[in-house]
């Protein structure tokens, strides 16, 4: 199978927009695109598709996915021909090994201890190589900072390893990457007469390498292909080396280059990694926050530079936490960190570190850039462009901040911005908010009222006179269905979910559950419906989420009122099962008495039920 994170990485890279705007022409109307369903007959555009959530709907059939799903379901193609057709528009080669859905823990052992061998293998050969050694020198570096990082060299020869391996037509070689074969079948190894940098995994083990050219030619770098134990979008370069000294200065610095974590270790900078010749992922957002308090991103301050800047902000935004801190160090064009350490030193890195620009001033600075803010047509398309990023902010503070900065230098007051952005209702809120009330049938109760679209009978949309008539009213959701909805729609959220109180017996539950266990390792998709379906396709949970990501579709999300509704569902929840476990207790009293121990848990509930009473209270007021 293809790796999991190959098919994150590839729909955080495409535009469903732009995909499905290949096949079918597509027309503006509010936050979406709209277009007459291609899946069934009509003469009405009921087919939505949303850039936001990257997951298309359509009204009157139901059907609905991210866009490999269109190009399954359009296309007529398999799901591995659809990843490669459109893997190939953004320039992606996806990975040919032989992948296995069910971790084989023997053969990934016996993979990482061919790479081992290869390892020392490559770390002999640099002994040996007068030419790379002088490089290596040449470049500042000790040779304890090349044991440190076990540094080696492949040699020139088309089949070196022979000297490394018994049996060179091993079927492991070709499954690390550590050879290729010919349309006639012979092999000859993919590394060089280059730096060889092993990559490890978070155990120690070598998982992968990145190989430099030495002096000119192209590639520059060159990776390991991904493997059964190597995903370039889950791994980071030099954190092993590097998690004690992050652990001491809580900080960790990512750059983009293998030489640049080594160049900086040898004048005492410890505490960087490297991206894998890949740009950020979320992977690595939840890895490093993770692992400390403070990230600062470090990159070259050309427009490559302040572009690969601009990713990693995008992908940080639904990871942050209002107790934590990612910036954004630009150097000087002619420096990478690796030449800025070595011309200035260290402690004029250091100095530079602590100048790092914050996420949210660098936000606004590339917002406002090339925007006339002398015009009200420049103060209006400032914030109209600014409202999809600031709206994923996860952390409420520091969103509420950015607000009040956008608006200070918009020209507009913070409550109109919150109101333009869907956060602030214009009204005054109901003096309590009803938790299940917003979901009774996917949508709003004020949602279809024409000005923005909505769902209604028969897949009926039009760009005419024709107005929305709203689905029949759903049975309220309980709470279980209600936290998987809010969930699905912010999937960091999983994160705060108490586990012991979902049930294991219910769709919705196991669902959360799973949810819950993939957000504790990083494993859960963040950047949109469509992304999150194709994580649990094949799966049991696939049906259950597929149906409410269906009820949600096209649905205007009034992130001021979700929280609240998160929180009070969970106190629902909690609440529910304490009643439903003290009314066992008292119809077994009423019976047959209770025993002393029995007798003590149902005070216990009883004092419970009083504290999230109060609990209750105190949060509303």
């Amino acid at each position: 199978m293809i790796p999991q994170s190959f098919i994150q990485d590839l729909l955080a890279r495409v535009d469903i927009v732009e995909v499905i705007e290949r096949y079918l022409p597509l027309k503006k109307g509010g936050a979406n695109y709209f277009a007459c369903c291609p899946f069934h007959g009509e003469k009405s555009a009921s087919f939505s598709v949303s850039p936001t959530k990257q997951f298309y709907h359509c009204f009157g059939c139901g059907v609905h996915g991210s866009a490999i799903s269109f190009l399954m379901e359009y296309s007529g193609l398999g799901f591995i021909d659809a990843v490669k057709e459109l893997a190939g528009t953004v320039g992606m080669e996806v990975p040919e090994d032989d992948f296995t859905p069910n971790r084989d823990r023997a053969k990934e052992q016996s993979l990482t201890e061919v790479m081992a061998q290869a390892a020392r293998f490559y770390k002999d050969q640099l002994k040996r190589s007068p030419v790379a050694i002088d490089y290596l020198k040449g470049r500042g570096l000790t040779g304890e900072i090349a044991a440190r990082y076990g540094l080696g060299y492949a040699p020139e020869g088309w089949q070196a390893l022979q000297a490394a391996f018994a049996d060179y037509s091993a079927a492991q070689l070709l499954e690390c990457g550590l050879v290729l074969e010919n349309e006639q079948n012979r092999r000859y190894d993919r590394f060089r007469d280059r730096i060889m940098f092993p990559i490890q995994d978070q155990r120690g083990n070598v998982i992968g390498f990145g190989g430099r050219v030495l002096g000119k030619g192209e590639p520059k770098y060159l990776n390991s292909p991904e493997t059964p134990i190597f995903e370039k979008g889950r791994e980071l370069y030099g954190l092993v080396q590097a998690r004690q000294a992050v652990r001491e200065q809580e900080c960790v610095l990512v750059v983009e280059g293998y030489m640049d974590v080594v160049g900086l270790a040898q004048f005492g900078v410890g505490n960087a990694v490297a991206t894998l010749g890949t740009a950020a992922t979320p992977h690595h957002i939840q890895k490093l926050l993770r692992l400390t308090d403070r990230v600062v991103f470090c990159f070259d301050g050309d427009a490559a530079g302040r572009r690969a800047a601009g990713r990693a902000l995008e992908v940080s935004l639904e990871h942050l936490a209002d107790n934590k801190t990612v910036s954004f160090l630009f150097l000087p064009e002619e420096h990478d960190p690796d030449s800025f350490v070595r011309a200035e030193g260290p402690d004029a890195f250091r100095t530079a570190m602590t100048r790092a620009q914050p996420l949210a001033e660098f936000l606004l600075a590339e917002l406002r850039k090339d925007i006339d803010l002398g015009t009200a047509e420049g103060c209006a398309r400032l914030v109209h462009e600014a409202k999809p990023l600031i709206t994923r902010i996860a952390a409420p503070l520091l969103r509420l901040q950015v607000i009040k900065m956008l608006a200070e230098a918009a020209g507009f007051t913070q409550a109109e911005v919150e109101t333009a952005f869907g956060l602030k209702s214009a009204a005054p809120p109901p003096r309590r908010f009803e938790s299940d009330r917003q979901f009774d049938s996917g949508f709003p109760r004020d949602f279809g009222d024409g000005s923005g679209g909505g769902r209604f009978r028969g897949g009926r949309r039009g760009f005419g006179k024709e107005l929305p008539r709203l689905a029949p009213r759903q049975t309220p959701s309980n709470p279980v269905e209600t936290l998987l909805k809010l969930v699905i729609q912010h999937p960091v959220w999983a994160a705060r979910l108490p586990i012991d109180l979902l049930p294991h017996d219910t769709p919705e539950g196991l669902a959360l559950i799973a949810m819950t266990d993939a957000m504790s390792v990083g494993d859960l998709p963040t950047h949109g419906l469509g992304a999150l379906l194709e994580h649990y396709r094949d799966t049991p949970h696939a049906p259950v989420l597929s149906r409410i990501s269906g009820q949600l579709a096209d649905t205007p999300l009034d992130e001021a009122m979700l929280e609240p509704q998160f929180n009070d569902t969970l106190y629902k929840l909690e609440s529910n099962l304490i009643e439903k476990e003290i009314n066992t207790l008292n119809a077994r009293a009423r019976e047959s008495g209770l025993e002393p121990a029995a007798r003590r848990r149902l005070a216990e509930l009883l004092s419970l039920k009083e504290k999230l009473k109060t609990r209750a209270k105190v949060s509303d007021s």
